[in-house]
């Protein structure tokens, strides 16, 4: 399955290739492509295609729901024993499946595709280490920066996919969760076909942040922690200052004193207060079980060969 937004010059290249590799594995096969309301003539275009061609179907949601919702869409929709999710960008060539379909005949249920040699900006790379590594270090997953969402799922894995109520949700991170016996195989990620990248530069460290806040609740053992550490940093220094009076009749001066501690300990109160209250904004969303998404249209829907 393909999730779509703003990339109509992509999607005849992406389907004739999609179709010559999997004509090459099986003669009977689905694309399903999910339009997020991208308003960029995408729809159009996948409507000619599947008019065309009975093996794709194309699904168009109401709104923009972003990516991992259209993934959850496009898995809802999927019938094969085994699903591929892909970019629609072409930087994740679909003569790489071939690859991940072999390996998930050995007997891997989930087969990620790890990204080499891939040239982003430096502001970005450095952002998507740093995100990952604190994705590492808060829910032990071993993720870094070359995956993507070009993965194959095999059908029980798309099924407790499809279980996950989560509104905020993370692809890979959900994967992790589920276990099932995992491959990688690594590629190399071919520029991008035509167009430019939805997620700007804000939009990636707010993607950043509500999947660090929506997948762990590291950050709250993390405040206790660093309370705590507050804690004993002040009663050290009162039993310092308290030695010093006593032993050696030194006054301390308290108003530099005072001045910073108040200031470390606002700080800290208003961080810790501002991170509680993005969980409390999860859960609020969370506890109104609004669709994750809505499907406007469906057209097409035949399954290849015999």
């Amino acid at each position: 399955m393909v999730a779509v937004y703003k990339c109509a010059p992509c999607l005849r290249p992406l389907h004739q290739r999609l179709r010559a590799s999997l004509s090459a594995l099986t003669e009977r096969f689905e694309m399903v492509f999910v339009e997020d309301a991208g308003a960029d003539g995408s729809w159009e275009v996948l409507t000619e295609l599947a008019r065309a061609d009975p093996s794709v179907r194309a699904v168009r949601l109401s709104r923009n729901f972003g990516q991992h919702a259209a993934i959850t869409a496009g898995l809802a929709e999927s019938r094969g024993r085994f699903t591929v999710v892909m970019d629609c960008d072409l930087q994740d060539p679909p003569e790489q499946i071939a690859r991940l379909h072999d390996k998930a005949r050995e007997g891997y249920d989930i087969v990620f595709a790890r990204r080499i040699r891939r040239r982003i900006p430096l502001p970005r790379r450095l952002l998507a280490r740093a995100y990952f590594a604190l994705l590492r270090l808060a829910t032990g997953n071993p993720i870094d920066e070359g995956y993507g969402s070009f993965t194959l799922l095999s059908r029980p894995v798309v099924e407790g996919y499809l279980r996950f109520k989560d509104r905020h949700r993370h692809h890979l991170y959900l994967l992790f969760w589920l276990g099932f016996r995992t491959a990688i195989v690594e590629y190399e990620v071919a520029e991008r076909a035509a167009g430019k990248s939805a997620y700007t530069l804000r939009a990636l460290l707010a993607h950043a942040l509500n999947g660090l806040v929506s997948q762990t609740t590291a950050f709250l053992r993390w405040i206790v922690y660093v309370g705590f550490t507050v804690s004993l940093g002040g009663l050290a220094l009162a039993v310092y200052y308290l030695y010093r009076y006593f032993f050696y009749s030194i006054e301390q001066p308290g108003w530099t004193t005072l001045a910073v501690l108040l200031l470390v300990l606002a700080g800290m109160i208003m961080t810790t207060n501002g991170v509680a209250g993005l969980y409390i904004g999860k859960v609020f969303e969370q506890v109104k079980e609004r669709p994750l998404f809505i499907v406007a249209e469906r057209i097409g829907g035949g399954v290849q060969g015999k």
